[in-house]
């Protein structure tokens, strides 16, 4: 019953947080960017609600998608996305930061969180590379394989053909024009 709150719901990673929560039984809410974003994430995959960042009352709609607060939130994004989600946090919430998109391409470091938070509300912070669970890769796959055969996870890919065009799809991915994975296909299959 807890509410999960997912960055890039609409991408590869996090739109299979988000399913993977709704199976384990929690409440799941994606963050995306725009409103076809939006009904793919909630409308497709399933979550229980999806919020545009770009929308100009962003705040007011999470905290309306959210009102029992924020138990877990899947970070994929980082800037002013973690900032107005930082506010919804609950006592003893956890956050995976699993990717901060937003600060890739950053000149410089943006502010990082509010470390009173932190404290005050006894947050778990942890970063989070997948090798970092590769002992339990196996049963991952393995669960994960079944719920894919039986519908419970739905994936999306955005297919670029021709490895000319990698440049333009690699900038499409880091300004999140993309649904789901986005995969370059270098040549016709033989």
């Amino acid at each position: 019953g807890e509410t999960v709150v997912v960055a890039a719901a609409s991408g590869a990673v996090g739109s299979v947080v988000g399913q993977i929560a709704k199976i384990k039984g929690c409440r799941a809410v994606g963050i995306a960017g725009g409103s076809e974003k939006c009904r793919f994430v909630a409308g497709e995959l399933g979550f229980d609600a999806c919020v545009d960042h770009r929308a100009p009352d962003f705040a007011k709609r999470l905290e309306a998608a959210c009102p029992g607060g924020i138990d877990v939130y899947f970070e994929n994004v980082g800037g002013a996305v973690q900032q107005t989600v930082w506010t919804l946090l609950n006592d003893f919430a956890r956050i995976p930061v699993c990717g901060l998109i937003a600060q890739y391409n950053a000149s410089s470091p943006m502010p990082g969180p509010d470390m009173f938070s932190v404290l005050r509300k006894r947050l778990l912070l942890r970063g989070f590379i997948v090798w970092d669970f590769a002992a339990r890769e196996a049963d991952f796959l393995r669960e994960a394989t079944e719920w894919v055969r039986a519908g419970r996870i739905k994936y999306r890919e955005d297919v670029v053909a021709g490895l000319e065009n990698a440049p333009a799809a690699f900038l499409g991915l880091l300004q999140g024009k993309n649904f789901g994975k986005m995969l370059v296909k270098i040549a016709a299959e033989i």
